[in-house]
């Protein structure tokens, strides 16, 4: 004797497939947009080079250089731009335009919005990533780790922290009243974070206490953090705010924030937009 399948049993597939066809127009819709593919990676691939060229100086007791410190913070700076940010400005404007309003009359789980959106962010992640490698080897003579290990940590600490930083996107696109104010809802938040958080302060030891503090609330700090332990030799550690890389601690903080941006995506998030209704 055979049991039918239970409705939850359906629904995880279901939800996995919608949600793997809708990053697939994401990405389709994001690379049709070349103004908006060039703008998404231009800003931290810029603001790397510009940085990078006007400091200088080594590190005592290491041979890592300013601008190759930078390097690691601007690409979780670029992972940040990339999925809060950017995500945050685009489902804006999906709600403004009427998008979300008729993927809802499809219907589309919010489930499957949401991983459509992680699936999309980790795609052009990748690739902003890639662009800021580049610059740093090109510019600054950053040498790529040749552990295993070491490529590891920076893999868990990409996924865990473009997953938790899309959901806070998505969940604070809702502060938006209109696309219009799309762009100065996100980017306060962002800029703020950075400074506080030592992307383009260095080395970030050097921070306030008051402000070091503040940051290590919020996953940009240990993300920039995880990707120097990957990235840097352990030399450099007499610069980080403790003589530890935190992996463990990096790992919990960053998690959290991924569940709570899926929590706080699935209260918040809105199909229509407030004049809608």
């Amino acid at each position: 004797m055979t049991t039918a399948p239970t409705a939850g049993a359906r629904r995880g597939p279901a939800v996995a497939y919608l949600g793997l066809h809708r990053g697939i127009v994401e990405l389709k819709a994001f690379f049709r947009e070349r103004d908006a593919v060039v703008f998404t990676f231009a800003l931290p691939a810029v603001l790397l080079a510009l940085l990078g060229a006007l400091i200088s100086g080594v590190y005592e007791g290491s041979s890592v250089t300013s601008a190759q410190y930078l390097v690691p913070s601007m690409v979780a700076a670029g992972v940040a731009s990339t999925t809060f940010v950017n995500l945050g400005i685009s489902v804006a404007a999906d709600r403004a335009d009427g998008t979300l309003k008729r993927l809802r009359g499809a219907p589309t789980p919010a489930a499957a919005y949401f991983l459509g959106k992680v699936i999309m962010m980790l795609v052009v992640t990748v690739a902003e990533v890639v662009v800021l490698f580049g610059i740093g080897v090109l510019m600054f003579d950053v040498t790529m780790p040749t552990d295993p290990s070491r490529w590891l940590t920076f893999a868990w600490v990409f996924v865990l922290g473009v997953t938790g930083c899309t959901f806070l996107g998505i969940a604070a696109s809702s502060l938006a009243s209109s696309e219009r104010s799309a762009g100065a809802v996100m980017n306060l938040p962002y800029i703020a974070l950075s400074f506080i958080s030592g992307i383009f302060y260095t080395p970030i030891s050097a921070l306030p206490e008051p402000l070091l503090t503040v940051g290590s609330l919020f996953p940009l700090k240990w993300m920039a953090q995880g990707f120097r332990s990957a990235l840097l030799p352990d030399t450099i550690l007499t610069q980080e705010v403790v003589m530890s890389w935190e992996h463990a601690r990096t790992a919990v903080v960053l998690g959290a924030w991924c569940i709570g941006g899926l929590l706080l995506c699935r209260t918040t998030f809105r199909w229509r937009g407030r004049r809608d209704g």
